[in-house]
């Protein structure tokens, strides 16, 4: 699959995942909304049933006062009395009830203030027809009777109560339409959401199963192009590893075979330093002979001044001897270093179980004189062991600790600090002193080789810090620097904990 199709069914499939999760979230949403909406309504019609069940109780308690205060008038009997009264308790609590249960309805609320006042007044004349009759004037409570009739106060109260219950009654029709419809749209989101969720899984397992196919060919075609990897892997490595050694080969052939004529070079510069005295004597005594007279013998008497033009030549030529005197050197050291690194090249490393704390206090004791004329403080924190070659340990901190005293700053105390940790199987190793540090423009060129940056005013030929790297890399670890110009520097060496020769050697 090409990765301009591998990008398209990428973007399919985010937008597949999207869609779904929109319409999940807006089915979610409406469902939530429909349920809530539905309850609501519901809850409306209950109410609604329960306002007119309270009606009909308040006209209930107002018929039973007036058949009783009948009754109590005809018999005088007092279960007539104590059932009047009983009605007569009930009504106000029924009548608050009721107010309280039809106020959200501005229609109701006006019925239920005439319904209140037309109550209160038979109320009030419950209380006097009683009290006509127990007093023993039946008469004056007949002609009570008479005049509440007359007054239509009963007939006003059942009214009102019959056009409230007809709101009520229209109400509920309303309530029960809307919360029909409510549930009706409920159920009918559900199934849309239901066959939605049923479609999307069905595209998904479809592209899931395309996915797998796709995986299987992929991993088909990997198994078919990794039938020969291993031989082929095995191939290269061993070509880099010939090549390697080849290139090892004739850099030490290289470097051997210069010292040679480097050594015949010094030898003969030596001689013609020596020949030089003579043929600038030589010179100086034809220059002093009178003239016509007799040129000065070998050995004559008395020392041979050079002047003028003379004396010049002998200068010029001395200064030449020391300028080659001083390449020659500087090429035998660069020789040499050449040399170390390829023996050090075809070095097998032996891992041992090093105490790395014992190791660098054994480095740093031999840099001890160093490190006192550089007024320099080396502090030591406990560091982890590890399992690694020792010599290339020691040659990796003593050459990081000996740049760290090297590099300290003119006239100012040097603190030089290493430390230690582990982490996922590795040992960080971090040598920090505050020296003149390193230009974070130079930090990838001090570890390239006959490479130095700064100042040129400490002896060296740019080889420890790139031979450093070659060991650590060797090793299996990492290294890695952190500075500022005037602000010291951070070396940080990530090792194994536990190194296996076997990772290392056949890289050789």
């Amino acid at each position: 699959m090409t990765a301009e199709a591998q990008r398209r069914r990428a973007f399919w499939q985010i937008l597949l995942i999207s869609a779904g999760l929109l319409i999940l979230t807006v089915i979610s949403a409406g469902s939530v909304y429909l349920v809530n909406k539905t309850r609501d309504d519901s809850k409306w019609v209950l109410h609604t049933i329960e306002a007119e069940s309270q009606i009909n109780a308040l006209l209930l308690e107002i018929r039973r006062a007036e058949s009783s205060a009948r009754g109590y008038l005809l018999t005088q009997g007092p279960d007539f009395q104590s059932d009047h009264e009983k009605a007569v308790a009930a009504i106000i609590p029924a009548l608050d009830k009721l107010t309280r249960q039809i106020g959200d309805n501005p229609a109701q609320r006006d019925s239920i203030e005439k319904l209140s006042a037309a109550i209160a007044t038979r109320l009030d004349q419950f209380s006097r027809e009683m009290k006509f009759v127990k007093e023993g004037q039946p008469d004056r409570a007949t002609a009570l009777i008479r005049e509440a009739a007359a007054g239509n106060t009963t007939t006003t109260i059942t009214n009102l109560a019959n056009a409230m219950i007809r709101e009520e009654e229209r109400l509920f029709r309303v309530r029960t339409a809307n919360s029909d419809r409510s549930q009706t749209l409920a159920a009918s989101m559900t199934g849309i959401g239901s066959g939605l969720v049923v479609l999307l899984a069905l595209i998904s397992t479809w592209l899931v199963r395309r996915s797998a196919r796709a995986r299987d060919e992929a991993e088909a075609r990997m198994r078919d192009a990794n039938v020969n990897l291993e031989s082929v892997v095995d191939e290269r490595t061993a070509d880099l590893r010939e090549a390697n050694a080849e290139i090892q080969r004739f850099a030490y052939i290289v470097s051997h075979d210069l010292r040679s004529p480097l050594v015949n070079i010094m030898g003969f510069t030596s001689e013609l330093e020596e020949l030089s005295g003579d043929v600038f004597r030589r010179l100086g005594s034809l220059t002093q002979v009178p003239a016509g007279g007799p040129p000065l013998a070998p050995g004559a008497p008395g020392e041979i001044v050079l002047e003028g033009a003379d004396k010049q030549l002998s200068e010029d030529f001395s200064e030449a001897l020391g300028f080659i005197k001083t390449s020659i050197a500087k090429m035998d050291r660069l020789i040499s270093a050449i040399l170390n690194l390829t023996r050090e090249g075809r070095r097998e490393f032996q891992p041992v179980k090093i105490d790395t704390s014992e190791l660098i206090e054994a480095i740093v004791s031999t840099l001890a004189h160093q490190a006192a004329e550089a007024q320099a403080q080396i502090h030591l924190e406990p560091l982890p062991d590890i399992v690694s070659d020792r010599l290339a340990l020691e040659q990796i901190f003593s050459n990081l600790i000996d740049n760290a005293i090297k590099y300290l700053k003119r006239g100012a105390p040097g603190e030089i600090r290493i430390r230690g940790r582990t982490k996922l199987g590795y040992a960080i190793f971090e040598i920090s002193d505050n020296g003149r540090g390193i230009d974070p423009k130079d930090h990838q060129r001090i570890f390239d080789l006959f490479r130095r940056a700064g100042t040129q005013d400490k002896p060296g030929q740019g080889i420890g810090l790139a031979h450093v790297r070659a060991l650590v890399r060797r090793l299996g670890g990492t290294m890695s620097v952190s500075s500022e110009l005037d602000a010291g520097s951070t070396f940080t060496i990530t090792l194994p904990i536990a190194w296996n020769v076997s990772n290392r050697n056949a890289d050789r």
